[in-house]
């Protein structure tokens, strides 16, 4: 037997995550000064950390020999008074969102159990579930990527350990209603996790209804509103019964020091946070407007629009804009969202028009 045969099967059923094209990848592929490229393909930040962040980094930076805080509890404090909740019901992972799901997975999936997905969405969703010997069992939206609640409990069955909802769905954008959320939570019996790492973007969260419902959790993230995708640090906000079972299982040490210190310095910085948000809700209407007339586009609570370029591939359009140094997300490779997608993250103002003006050119 050969040392490949030792990899558990469910792992050869898994596709590998496809991230967003990286600035040094595409200046390298098509000639291009790095400076002038638009990188608008991994809903970041466009106006970065926090200084706060910045210089706590730098602070700490001599302190890296030492081990973090076991419990990260200074660092759950904080996120508890940003989101009115104790820190017996928060918990922190250092590598971002993908980090709390890995966790989820790894306390409550089990070989043969079922995970339900509605389709198109974040895909690690579906590779969490694999790799914990699960099964994903997918839902499709409609043609505005609504998912009615119906559609998702008539799944619902004997094996179903999970329930996956992104609210602002990745890369559709649109919220849950909170009357769907409590439905859900209400008729299946399943952990139910909400994944609101865009939530900051949007008029509405599910946070509150963790007070409610013991099978209710909230994941959230560092990366999109506070800046600090680079640091990879998630939380998730859940009922105490099922925090003290998450802390059993959980990566020892699994926020380090330049994190800690960084996210404590981006929730102290109320300023940055509302300059950010600020930012992308004017980009993103400027985005909408501007696009409208060339494409169909769809409303959006996140740092993003989504895009149907049709007839037009997706691959097309983006291969022809990466050749003029814009970084968008061709959304082929998230399940069910057909060939004609593209997500477009919020950037600056000017970062904005260039890709209207580029689309322009493209599209008429």
């Amino acid at each position: 037997m050969g040392f490949k045969e030792l990899v558990r099967p469910e792992v050869k059923d898994i596709k590998e995550y496809v991230p967003g094209k990286s600035i040094g990848e595409i200046a390298g592929k098509y000639g291009l000064d790095p400076d002038s490229i638009i990188k608008l393909g991994s809903n970041e930040n466009p106006l970065g950390p926090s200084p706060r962040s910045v210089a706590a980094i730098k602070e700490k930076a001599g302190q890296v020999h030492l081990y973090p805080q076991a419990d990260a509890i200074e660092l759950r404090k904080a996120i508890g008074e940003y989101t009115g909740y104790p820190a017996d019901n928060i918990v922190v992972s250092g590598n971002g969102m993908d980090g709390i799901l890995d966790t989820i997975m790894r306390l409550f999936m089990s070989k043969g159990a079922e995970s339900i997905i509605p389709i198109p969405t974040f895909s690690y969703y579906e590779i969490a579930t694999l790799s914990n010997g699960g099964k994903p069992v997918f839902v499709e939206r409609n043609s505005d990527y609504y998912i009615a609640p119906e559609n998702i409990l008539d799944k619902v069955n004997a094996n179903t350990k999970m329930i996956f909802l992104c609210s602002p769905n990745n890369p559709s954008g649109n919220s849950i209603p909170e009357k769907d959320a409590r439905k859900i939570l209400e008729s299946a019996n399943a952990i139910v996790f909400i994944d609101e790492a865009y939530v900051e973007f949007a008029s509405t969260s599910i946070t509150s209804l963790v007070r409610e419902y013991e099978n209710l959790i909230v994941g959230r993230t560092f990366s999109k509103a506070f800046g600090l995708a680079g640091m990879r640090m998630g939380y998730a906000i859940m009922p105490e019964w099922i925090a003290g079972e998450y802390m059993k299982v959980m990566t020892p040490f699994s926020v380090d020091i330049l994190s800690t210190a960084a996210g404590l310095a981006a929730l102290s910085d109320k300023e940055h946070l509302k300059k950010s948000i600020k930012t992308v809700k004017q980009g993103r209407l400027q985005l909408l407007k501007g696009l409208e007339t060339l494409c169909k586009v769809y409303s959006s609570h996140a740092n993003f629009i989504l895009a149907d370029v049709s007839p037009k591939s997706s691959k097309e359009v983006s291969e022809l804009l990466l050749k003029k140094g814009i970084i968008v997300r061709d959304c082929t490779s998230f399940r069910g969202a057909g060939k004609s997608l593209i997500r477009i993250s919020v950037g600056l103002q000017e970062q904005n028009e260039i890709v209207i003006d580029a689309f322009r050119e493209i599209l008429c």
